[in-house]
């Protein structure tokens, strides 16, 4: 799957489970909104939108784009 894809999909309502320099995080969905959050400690991002969490969505950091190549899904 490329990054285009990934946000396509994410867009239509699926989540997802990455990691990153071993560590777990999760994509997920509810009715309220889009959530980015770090499997350790629950530490969670929430976004209006898909569109916005991947604009705004920081993994250490960094936006999921910049670290694409390092992603594990």
């Amino acid at each position: 799957m490329d990054y285009a894809e990934l946000v396509q999909r994410v867009g239509w309502g699926e989540e997802f489970q990455f990691y990153y320099e071993n560590e777990e995080y999760w994509i997920s969905i509810n009715k309220e909104g889009y959530y980015l959050t770090r499997g350790k400690d629950s530490y969670t991002q929430s976004f209006s939108t898909a569109e916005e969490l991947f604009r705004r969505g920081q993994v250490e950091g960094k936006i999921i784009f910049e670290i694409w190549d390092l992603i594990e899904i």
